[in-house]
């Protein structure tokens, strides 16, 4: 399952770079739908091709949740180790070292006011 919602998330991925390549309609690729244009209207693809964009966004997000949350056990409890070491080896590599410290400075008082 978790493959499925990749191969969606790609899939999507793709249509959205398309739907915002043929927003453009004085150059690129929205040359090739210059029929349509003339069937439909250009309002009526701006507007169209708007929707579509933003259900793909939208496609999106819910997908990587889906997938998320589909994401095999193993996988998650893996990617969780290799967290915990780096941050264990972080750790380990900044407790040799001091914080900084400002040297202390003395404010000399003007004696002659």
């Amino acid at each position: 399952m978790y493959i499925l919602f990749i191969v969606l998330i790609l899939i999507a991925s793709f249509l959205i770079i398309l739907a915002v390549l043929a927003q453009n309609p004085k150059s690129g690729m929205a040359a090739n739908f210059g029929a349509s244009n003339a069937v439909m209207g250009v309002r009526q693809t701006a507007d169209f091709l708007e929707k579509f964009t933003w259900g793909l966004a939208v496609a999106i997000v819910v997908l990587s949740l889906c997938a998320t949350m589909t994401m095999p056990a193993e996988d998650v409890a893996r990617s969780n180790d290799e967290l915990l070491k780096e941050i264990q080896n972080t750790q380990q590599q900044s407790s040799g070292v001091t914080p900084f410290e400002m040297p202390a400075t003395t404010i000399e008082q003007d004696s002659t006011k």
